[in-house]
């Protein structure tokens, strides 16, 4: 989906440097190069397009919701580690980048959604994005967000990134962390409370040619990620007026469940050995999560997560 407006928000750009207005594309890259930083510090939310009318009809389809289970302070700092990726990152997209339940069930916060640097760089799309609410994954933006003084930030990070978007077939429950300790680091040396969030139903808009590991698609797709920063999943849905073939996304709930928070004393340089501790502890408060919940949204009782 992303991907998509991105071109569209290029194929814009070229146009204008083409056509008669060129002039207004000179303009643009001006501003550009004194506002580069900006997806870095915070980004430019906007609540006018948080709040459009179509971002209530995008929950309502699938539908989307947001389970709490634990009050946040706001007068902390959150890192929400979002699981999984899925395909379309819809859960993290419809709770975080919209005016949606969120703002009701945890007054007081602010969530930021942390993407790959790499959308920042077209032309008028990172306009777009960040006027959602999102801001680059950088070490540098996490730490902007995270520094808040008096709290009340929220820094969302798909940890498996794009790497995990491979693995999103219907039924999938394995994900990409067991190597991902970057956000247990940052969590650290900001004291930001660590958050697991899991959706459930996130890996199900999707059907995804089959690539398992080791055979020639998975390998092709690897590459060209290590090349370009994001994965190219092979994938369909249903479309407008037929449901076998289509690109538009099944009509499959989404619960995004918020666990109960992992409190983090503030320490610039942790070692190792505490890094690698406080990842064993989110992953045990992660499946805890899932496994607490996982009856009500339909998952087998005999299935559990399975960390790469």
């Amino acid at each position: 989906f992303l991907s998509l407006v991105a071109e569209f928000c290029f194929g814009f750009f070229v146009i204008l440097i083409l056509g008669k207005f060129w002039f207004l594309a000179v303009l643009y890259l001006l501003w550009l190069y004194f506002d580069w930083e900006t997806p870095c510090m915070g980004g430019r939310r906007s609540q006018w397009v948080r709040s459009w009318t179509v971002w209530k009809y995008f929950r309502e389809y699938f539908p989307i919701h947001l389970i709490k289970t634990s009050d946040l302070s706001p007068n902390h700092n959150y890192l929400f580690g979002f699981h999984p990726h899925g395909v379309l990152v819809a859960g993290a997209f419809g709770n975080f980048c919209t005016e949606s339940s969120f703002k009701n069930l945890f007054p007081g916060l602010t969530p930021y959604l942390h993407i790959m640097p790499i959308w920042f760089s077209c032309p008028f799309f990172r306009e777009y994005v960040m006027s959602a609410g999102m801001v680059s994954a950088s070490k540098e933006s996490v730490s902007y967000v995270l520094n808040n003084e008096g709290g009340g930030h929220v820094s969302v990070i798909v940890i498996g990134g794009a790497e995990e978007a491979l693995n999103a077939h219907p039924g999938s429950l394995t994900l990409n962390i067991l190597k991902r300790k970057g956000f247990i680091k940052m969590a650290l040396k900001h004291g930001a409370h660590l958050v697991p969030v899991f959706s459930f139903g996130e890996n199900e808009l999707f059907k995804q040619v089959s690539n398992p590991k080791g055979s020639w698609l998975r390998n092709v797709q690897e590459k060209l990620q290590k090349i370009m920063g994001f994965a190219i999943p092979l994938f369909h849905a249903r479309g407008v007026f037929q449901y076998s073939f289509g690109l538009i996304p099944y009509r499959q709930p989404i619960h995004t469940v918020v666990g109960s928070p992992i409190p983090v004393k503030r320490n610039l340089n942790p070692t190792t050995e505490e890094i690698d501790q406080l990842h064993t502890l989110y992953l045990q408060e992660l499946r805890q999560l899932f496994e607490e919940h996982k009856r009500n949204y339909g998952i087998p009782e005999h299935k559990s997560l399975i960390f790469e």
